[in-house]
């Protein structure tokens, strides 16, 4: 999704599926806590409904409304978080298996042996 974009100005957008199915209105937009870019929304998917998450990286933004590359089912069975607060790294990498999408995991740090710690006995 094109990163240029306002995420305040997402909100209330509405929502397509991959098939031209209307979801609903996007109702919050979530930042990246390292880089400030929107990476998630929140879809309100109907009156009585919850807000359900969606992933904006493989989206696209046309003509004023936000198209997914999700069926309306998958969104509508989104793990639900509550909107409002911020979303844990373990809640997003809930979200992106759900999505089916691939997440590099957070590079290992490696042992290293730094040699002996200096102590009294140590000359």
């Amino acid at each position: 999704m094109q990163t240029d974009i306002d995420p305040r100005n997402l909100i209330g957008r509405k929502v397509f599926d991959r098939n031209g199915t209307k979801i609903g209105t996007i109702d919050e937009v979530y930042l990246d806590d390292a880089t400030g870019v929107p990476e998630w929304a929140a879809i309100r998917t109907g009156l009585f409904s919850r807000d359900a998450f969606v992933p904006l990286e493989p989206s696209e933004l046309r003509e004023g409304t936000l198209h997914v590359p999700f069926d309306r089912a998958l969104i509508k069975d989104a793990p639900d978080f509550g909107v409002g607060r911020h979303l844990s790294p373990e809640q997003e990498l809930q979200l992106y298996h759900h999505y089916g999408l691939d997440v590099a995991a957070p590079p290992s740090l490696q042992d290293h042996d730094f040699g002996k710690l200096a102590g009294p006995d140590e000359p």
